[in-house]
């Protein structure tokens, strides 16, 4: 080792799913929405203001807080807005994580949770999911330094009970608990009707997956005003200037218009419990998904086995090459077109 690395900090990074450069190919592994972004979103990349490209953007984001704000019934103080969930949950990290008790988060969800612990000295546990892939929540009422889960969580799709998630934050009312809603519009039941009973909960959701605009980069908490203000504390000691002009113009359409929103995450989730069936059909097991993908394993093929294969005829699915769910497929929800060759394919994989 050079004398200067001893003073670099290392981790091991988050992985992020492959984006392959091939065309006419089926990409069913990163959770992106297969449907365009609101044709409001669309019409506004046109009428964006080249003079304000120039210009550093709104730092405090007002439009687009007050947009969100006004969908929610919330306060414009209630909200907080970051590049995509990713950087709005780092920071939460770094604002709302500092005891020297572990928080506290699934042993199977998503796994930028402990590498942001890592990153930023945070002790953390693990605590493990049931057999059935559920979370367990008599098993976070243990002294801890906070609490975060995605429900549903991620990769198994499996949603919690409102009730269950509310006995968590109930009994940890001396931290803070994060619930990370990123696939919360396909099916489960959010806890933003909570923040106002309790003090001690962040809500964080994004648009990067009902909303189609991943690659737009929004996301936002919802909570107390104290918190929200703890947060912006942190963004504007770090970097002012998160969040760019056009992603706010076009945030602000994007959640204008309800009724794309409403139609295409109903596509989503009609395709979602066709594919489930199909699934079936050809020997697949997977828990009860409310998320835009279905986590499943085959009663005798390896799953390794059959990523490998649908690589070879272009469709590309997640794989985890990790304790418990090495022999699962993470499976995006395409369009159903692109979801009746994949289970064609697969039809002749697993046969």
């Amino acid at each position: 080792m050079r004398r200067w690395e001893k003073n670099i900090r290392k981790v091991v990074p988050y992985v992020p799913g492959e984006q392959p450069k091939e065309v006419n190919i089926i990409k069913l592994n990163t959770n992106e929405n297969p449907y365009p972004p609101s044709p409001q979103v669309m019409a506004a990349i046109n009428e964006l203001d080249a003079q304000l490209l120039r210009a550093y953007p709104d730092p405090k984001v007002e439009k687009l807080v007050s947009a969100i704000a006004d969908y929610f019934n919330l306060r414009n103080e209630q909200v907080f807005v970051g590049v995509g969930s990713d950087d709005v949950l780092a920071m939460a990290f770094m604002t709302f994580f500092n005891s020297d008790k572990a928080i506290l988060f699934p042993d199977i969800t998503y796994s930028f949770y402990d590498v942001w612990a890592d990153l930023f000295d945070i002790p953390y546990q693990k605590i493990p999911l049931n057999e059935a892939f559920e979370i367990i929540k008599e098993d976070y009422l243990i002294d801890n330094g906070g609490i975060i889960f995605p429900n549903p969580n991620a990769p198994t799709g499996i949603a919690m009970p409102l009730d269950e998630v509310e006995a968590i934050i109930k009994n940890n009312r001396d931290v803070i608990v994060i619930v990370d809603e990123a696939y919360i519009d396909f099916g489960a039941q959010t806890a933003l009707s909570l923040i106002e009973k309790y003090d001690n909960l962040v809500v964080v959701q994004t648009f990067s997956k009902s909303r189609s605009m991943a690659g737009i980069r929004i996301g936002y908490a919802l909570g107390n005003p104290l918190l929200i203000k703890y947060l912006n504390d942190i963004k504007y000691s770090y970097n002012s200037y998160t969040m760019n002009y056009p992603a706010i113009e076009l945030g602000v359409r994007a959640i204008a218009d309800e009724d794309y929103f409403r139609a295409t995450i109903a596509k989503v989730m009609e395709v979602r419990e066709w594919t489930k069936q199909e699934l079936i059909k050809l020997g697949f097991v997977f828990g009860n998904s409310q998320a835009n993908f279905i986590f499943a394993k085959h009663g005798e093929c390896a799953a390794q086995d059959i990523y490998e294969a649908l690589r070879k005829e272009r469709i590309y699915v997640r794989y985890f090459a990790k304790a418990r769910i090495n022999n699962y497929l993470r499976i995006t929800i395409g369009t159903r077109a692109e979801m009746e060759v994949l289970i064609e394919r697969l039809g002749k994989i697993v046969r």
